[in-house]
């Protein structure tokens, strides 16, 4: 997870001194604030988004970068970013206080093309976009203030499908996906997708897709008729523990961990409450259990996993970024603390 912060005064080809493992400091050049920062897949190329309605791409090399490109089309803040698997070649998506979703791809080295525009894809602002498992396809998924999560479709046609997860009405502020094959042990049998969205009205959701025959689901909406019917959103019928522990306000972001042992899942949520909360499934179908993490002293923002599922990234409003880990009790403890370098020049 890349650390979005205000733009501090170096030149956008400097090389920064990072030989001893410290930050590299990143001009965004941005015109207003900057709202999500994300790393591609070989974490060779920085997307960034802002509220001047741009989104901004560099390459970082080493301890040295290059801005190489600035996407435009949206007509709001730029709330979010998400890079999708590179067999699908260079594909960014963002979304927008606008109520849309952009997809840009790379075609050749600086040069950027808008291969799908989802414009009203949603009646209020797209909070959160992030690009499912490659091995199920180009699908990407959006959740948004108007209590709605669309999930977005590239076909073989070459044309794009949508359908929507009814989440609650107060409006849904993040999603993820699961892992490919997260509660399989049968590596012949493919699972289904299966996603968790972080919602205002204080909770988290999972859902998972279904093939129907049917268009008759409470998931599919027929605004621009554009829907895949042979599929369908449903919650999946799983006790989330909520009686003991459990978000008071909203629930800022979720995160689904990479699967590191078989049939146990976890998930990470934060909130305005200042809490994260760990949450753990470990059998298939079986209840999510809530354990606090950490109560920070300002609200929590953003969490995010490494590569590996062990170490969680924690962005809270005071300015820091906290790394934890899970020892062999399976209670987590801070490791790392990230220093807000930039807010420092």
């Amino acid at each position: 997870m890349a650390t979005a912060t205000e733009a501090v005064p170096v030149d956008n080809t400097a090389s920064n001194s990072s030989s001893n493992n410290e930050p590299i400091i990143i001009d965004t050049q941005h015109d207003d604030m900057v709202h999500d920062a994300q790393m591609d897949y070989y974490g060779c190329k920085l997307a960034t988004s802002s509220s001047d309605r741009t989104v901004k791409i560099y390459d970082v090399s080493g301890d040295s970068y290059t801005h190489t490109a600035t996407l435009q089309g949206h007509g709001g803040p730029v709330w979010q970013v998400s890079w999708a698997h590179p067999k699908f070649g260079v594909v960014l998506a963002s979304c927008s206080f606008d109520g849309s979703v952009l997809l840009h791809r790379e075609s050749r080295p600086r040069d950027w093309t808008l291969v799908h525009a989802a414009r009203q894809l949603h009646e209020s602002s797209v909070n959160s976009v992030a690009f499912c498992p490659h091995e199920y396809g180009l699908i990407c998924a959006a959740a948004s203030s108007d209590g709605r999560v669309s999930i977005l479709s590239h076909e073989e046609d070459d044309s794009w499908t949508v359908d929507y997860i009814s989440d609650n009405s107060l409006g849904v502020n993040a999603v993820s996906w699961a892992p490919y094959n997260n509660n399989n042990n049968d590596p012949t049998t493919q699972s289904s997708l299966q996603l968790v969205t972080a919602g205002c009205d204080n909770k988290i959701r999972f859902y998972n897709r279904t093939a129907t025959t049917t268009t008759t689901t409470t998931t599919t909406d027929n605004d621009n008729n554009n829907n895949n019917n042979n599929t369908c959103w449903t919650e999946q019928d799983v006790m989330v523990n909520n009686s003991e522990l459990s978000h008071t306000d909203w629930v800022r972001d979720v995160a689904w961990a990479p699967s590191i042992v078989p049939n146990v899942n976890i998930v990470a949520s934060c909130s305005e409450d200042c809490t994260v909360l760990i949450w753990k499934q470990e059998e298939n179908q079986g209840n999510w259990e809530p354990t606090l993490l950490h109560t920070f002293d300002q609200p929590v923002w953003r969490v995010s996993w490494s590569v590996t599922g062990s170490i969680l990234a924690v962005s809270s409003g005071d300015n820091s970024v906290t790394l934890w880990k899970a020892g062999l009790d399976g209670v987590y403890s801070q490791v790392s603390q990230v220093e807000d370098v930039a807010s420092q020049q």
